[in-house]
């Protein structure tokens, strides 16, 4: 590519949602990635898109609902541009209810959400579900809400890469450079790591996560949340579960017991995954920004140079929506769809 309008750094999900956006929109677009698409964090294999509790309303908790209400129009397109699959689906998730406070307090969120989701999903106390996939609830109700989807995280990525090449743009992985015109940093914790050195102050850290991949088929049943744990059926005829929120570790890529026991827990809160292969081990680290929602906004101090990091947890999530309020900063100059807790000097 003779000249670049946009240089993105870094091929997560964040990196090539900015970059499908602004290719989208026109631009020429290189994305520079050292290894391949989805090589950091995002290559998790759970792949859980689900809301916040519907109350105490704030521009985090709209911007998120936003993002997921969009999801399913916005990966369909991907899929279309790309001619590959993500494995996207809203199928909901259930969340057992353990005993009677548990139980009033979802019935209020139930009825908050009847506003709050503007009747686009809705979350809803039901009796907990016999047989077949259905997690233990000791008061015998779970939350059931339809907002929840899931994706394949490693999926999207090569799916967000194909639509950028598809749209004439680049995606040079094993590079370094070079780095032209506008430049988007979502390069993840080492990102926040190198943002840090250069203000002189934390801006941000990484936190290790270990999930696991289990052999069992139920592609069409709702990703369930309890106890820590979330537990993901996919279309392949596997479920994901994870994950471990590790502070402090010595290797980043490696797992141990602690992994160990998130699978113990997952098959104890849905007893169809008791006996079910474990065939792979996952650990990676991901980006938390200092206020722990997504960092975005120019560079303190870099004409032309922004930031897309952080979105611990939930950055998968975000992405549709992250990519066009940061295509609407990169190309137009336009920040007021960035919420101000988004904004990277809100971790300054």
């Amino acid at each position: 590519m003779a000249t670049v309008d946009v240089t993105v750094m870094g091929a997560g999900v964040f990196g090539l949602a900015c970059a499908h956006a602004c290719a989208s929109r026109g631009a020429r677009v290189r994305v520079v990635e050292w290894s391949h698409p989805g090589a950091g964090a995002s290559g998790t294999p759970v792949g859980a898109l689900a809301p916040h509790v519907p109350e105490q309303w704030n521009d985090k908790k709209a911007f998120q609902f936003e993002a997921l209400a969009m999801a399913g129009d916005y990966w369909a397109r991907v899929e279309a541009v790309s001619g590959r699959a993500t494995g996207y689906a809203r199928l909901g998730r259930y969340q057992p209810i353990k005993d009677e406070a548990a139980l009033e307090r979802a019935r209020a969120r139930a009825a908050e959400a009847d506003t709050l989701w503007q009747g686009k999903a809705e979350w809803r106390v039901i009796a907990a579900p016999a047989g077949g996939w259905a997690p233990v609830s000791a008061s015998g109700y779970v939350i059931h809400d339809t907002l929840s989807a899931r994706i394949a995280p490693r999926a999207a990525c090569d799916a967000l890469a194909g639509a950028v090449r598809a749209l004439g743009g680049e995606v040079a992985c094993g590079a370094e450079g070079p780095v032209e015109g506008r430049v988007i940093w979502a390069t993840g914790y080492p990102g926040l790591a190198a943002l840090s050195a250069e203000l002189g102050r934390a801006v941000g850290s990484g936190v290790k996560g270990q999930a696991a991949i289990l052999a069992h088929d139920a592609p069409d049943a709702p990703q369930v949340h309890a106890n820590g744990v979330l537990i993901v059926p996919h279309a392949d005829g596997t479920v994901a579960v994870g994950s471990t929120t590790e502070r402090e570790f010595a290797d980043p890529w490696s797992t141990d017991a602690r992994l160990d026991e998130v699978i113990a827990r997952a098959r104890a809160i849905c007893p169809a995954l008791e006996g079910a292969q474990v065939i792979e081990r996952w650990a990676g680290v991901r980006p938390r920004a200092q206020s722990i929602a997504p960092m975005l906004g120019p560079w303190p101090g870099r004409a032309g140079h922004f930031i897309a990091n952080g979105g611990f947890k939930i950055g998968i999530g975000l992405a549709p929506k992250v990519s066009e309020v940061m295509a609407d900063l990169v190309l137009d100059g336009r920040e007021d769809g960035i919420p101000e807790g988004f904004r990277v000097e809100a971790n300054l």
